[in-house]
């Protein structure tokens, strides 16, 4: 499965990491994902992976387990 949110759709970002001769090479920035149970409309609950940004806004609308 990839590091990716399952609500938002975001995923990791790539960019240079920069030396101070400015060398460039290849890195990532990962998502700080975590594991959540999630309540829907009907009371059904679900195991989903969001990051801890969406996390946040899914605990100000009260949709946690």
């Amino acid at each position: 499965m990839a590091r990716k949110d399952s609500l938002t759709g975001k995923a990791a970002l790539t960019g240079n990491s920069r030396s101070h001769a400015l060398n460039a090479t290849k890195r990532k920035w990962n998502l700080n994902l975590q594991k959540v149970k999630v309540t829907d409309d009907k009371g059904r609950v679900y195991t989903i992976k969001v990051s801890a940004r969406t996390l946040k806004s899914l605990k100000k609308q009260d949709k946690i387990a």
